[in-house]
């Protein structure tokens, strides 16, 4: 199953906010693998394909020191497309003295790190969803130690880590937000999602087509916690893609209907989730 394409709702592309782009580029590139597509003065375009973008740097004017406690990013996901390609990048990492954490989901297996402003990524693969659990319409994931020495029986001998492969996505997104009561009616009602985990009453998991999850939301910063300043390190935007024309006009009708903020930018539509997390909203090329 393919749950980054039609007819699913998922995330394409996101867009954060860096201190000093030159820095962030050497990191994307030299440690994460990126290349550029694109790139200005203030702004960098990123691909692994290079011909599309899931992932674009924005060095604001006036920057400041990325915030601490506020809602916004929480990490991006970049979802590999095989076991081994995981296996790979964590034998670079170790080459490279770069330190990460790392998790078994249960659904999943994923590593954790942190660029030089401290927003966060997780690189992960996901298991075959025939050995996920699903009781009453939530999914079981767990945080348990990642096996290494299982991991690493899947690279074949000789097998060097080239950079993201090709055919790498954008797997979902995770965010900070200020309470869950709102956000959940936003997502739901508004966007689409189902919700597929519920993490005690501190963090929302959502999904459409039954995916493990495509939008994480958790309190973890703190219930009320404020938006960062516009010209702090964190997230700009992303992107949601909808599987056509008709599906894009239904999701702008019901955000209308919660009252949510929503403005059209030529062919897409540009929202806000109650904890002022910038939504872009556009039809899917694929």
């Amino acid at each position: 199953m393919n749950f980054h394409r039609k007819p699913n709702i998922f995330v394409g592309h996101v867009r954060i906010k860096v201190e000093n782009l030159e820095r962030s580029l050497n990191y994307y590139k030299e440690i994460i693998g990126f290349q550029i597509l694109e790139q200005t003065e203030t702004t960098a375009v990123l691909t692994t394909d290079g011909r599309t973008s899931i992932l674009s740097l924005e060095q604001p004017e006036n920057v400041i020191p990325k915030e601490g406690k506020t809602t916004g990013l929480y990490h991006f996901a970049i979802l590999l497309p095989r076991r081994s390609d995981l296996a790979g990048i964590v034998n670079y990492l170790g080459e490279k003295g770069i330190r990460f954490g790392s998790s078994d989901h249960l659904v999943s297996e994923a590593l954790y790190l942190k660029d030089p402003d401290g927003n966060g990524i997780e690189i992960y693969i996901d298991r075959d969803p025939s050995v996920w659990s699903w009781n009453e319409g939530e999914v079981a994931m767990a945080v348990d130690p990642l096996d290494f020495e299982d991991l690493s029986s899947s690279l074949k001998q000789g097998e060097l880590w080239n950079g993201l492969p090709e055919e790498t996505v954008m797997g979902h997104i995770h965010l900070h937000v200020a309470e869950l009561e709102k956000t959940e009616k936003f997502y739901v009602e508004g966007l689409g999602f189902d919700i597929v985990n519920r993490y005690g009453a501190q963090a929302l998991f959502l999904s459409t087509g039954k995916y493990h999850h495509h939008i994480g939301l958790n309190t973890w910063n703190g219930v009320g916690a404020p938006a960062p300043s516009v010209n702090s390190p964190g997230l700009e935007s992303y992107t949601l893609l909808l599987p056509n024309e008709e599906a894009l006009k239904h999701t702008v009708i019901n955000l209308e209907r919660i009252g949510a903020d929503i403005k059209r930018q030529y062919n897409d539509f540009m929202t806000y989730d109650p904890s002022g997390n910038c939504i872009i909203l556009k039809i899917a090329e694929y």
